[in-house]
């Protein structure tokens, strides 16, 4: 699984002009999963957000997680994020799983989030979405997390 985390003071997603999913300062993390993702994978990706160290401490340090700071989390399903563009000029997403696959595992890191705590709000899977955010910072990364690594 991919996350695209971007710390932001406010964003909000709208499927056919209407908001489905709002939050103030926190994280919005677009999720693309791939064939071999599984709910151990998941889990491990929502704890590395969860955990992550982008907010100020009072130094003014990038120092303190999402949870610490106080923030909320908007998560958006993103099967982009596995586009390839190594050839040619339109990406292949061959790498992306499939909507069967690819929505329990967005919804399961979703719900990860919440049993550690976080205020979670989301997108609508596999709709077109309009998201908007102010992007605090700038803060922006890339987390991958693979099958793999999720055993450790």
């Amino acid at each position: 699984m991919r996350a695209l985390v971007q710390r932001v003071s406010e964003a909000r997603v709208r499927t056919e002009g209407s908001v489905v999913g709002e939050i103030g300062r926190g994280l919005c993390v677009l999720v693309g999963v791939t064939h071999d993702d599984d709910e151990s994978v998941a889990r491990k990706l929502a704890e590395k957000v969860w955990h992550l160290r982008v907010f100020p401490d009072d130094d003014g340090t990038m120092n303190l997680p999402v949870a610490d700071a106080g923030g909320e989390v908007l998560v958006v399903s993103q099967f982009t994020l596995y586009g390839n563009t190594e050839r040619g000029r339109r990406p292949s997403w061959v790498d992306a799983a499939r909507p069967e696959r690819a929505e329990p595992l967005v919804d399961a890191f979703a719900e990860a989030l919440r049993v550690l705590g976080a205020r979670v709000a989301t997108g609508e899977f596999g709709a077109h979405m309009d998201v908007e955010l102010v992007n605090d910072g700038p803060v922006t990364l890339m987390l991958e997390v693979r099958t793999r690594d999720a055993a450790l």
